[in-house]
């Protein structure tokens, strides 16, 4: 649809669609299913879109708390993840939702894969 390709998709042994990428040209989008536990739900009945919008930048740490200077509050603290990034996701003031990152590593896509499998005891 809208001459996307797929890259890359995570799937729980549920079905549950935990990360894919899809590019748009020069473009990558990065998707996920609804995952009430952190927080990622679907948009609520009266049509309000929910996003969180992930932006790769230097130094996630430091651009989590400009941030919160700013005025956003701290969802999930800085912190590693499987995928070889750092990150942290904020709310801003008007509502919106940022996963803020740095990479720490370069993972080739099946050791993102069995990584993230072995999350769910796979």
């Amino acid at each position: 649809m809208f001459g996307a390709v797929e890259l890359f998709r995570l799937v729980e042994p549920s079905g549950r669609i935990g990360h894919v990428e899809l590019q748009f040209g020069p473009s990558i989008v990065m998707l996920a299913g609804e995952f009430p536990e952190m927080g990622f739900t679907a948009p609520p009945a009266n049509g309000l879109p929910v996003v969180c919008i992930h932006l790769h930048v230097d130094d996630g740490d430091a651009m989590g708390a400009r941030a919160v200077a700013a005025g956003a509050r701290m969802l999930n603290e800085p912190a590693e993840h499987f995928y070889g990034e750092r990150s942290c996701r904020v709310l801003d003031p008007f509502g919106h939702t940022w996963m803020l990152g740095h990479s720490i590593e370069k993972v080739a896509p099946d050791e993102v894969l069995r990584r993230y499998t072995a999350m769910f005891g796979g």
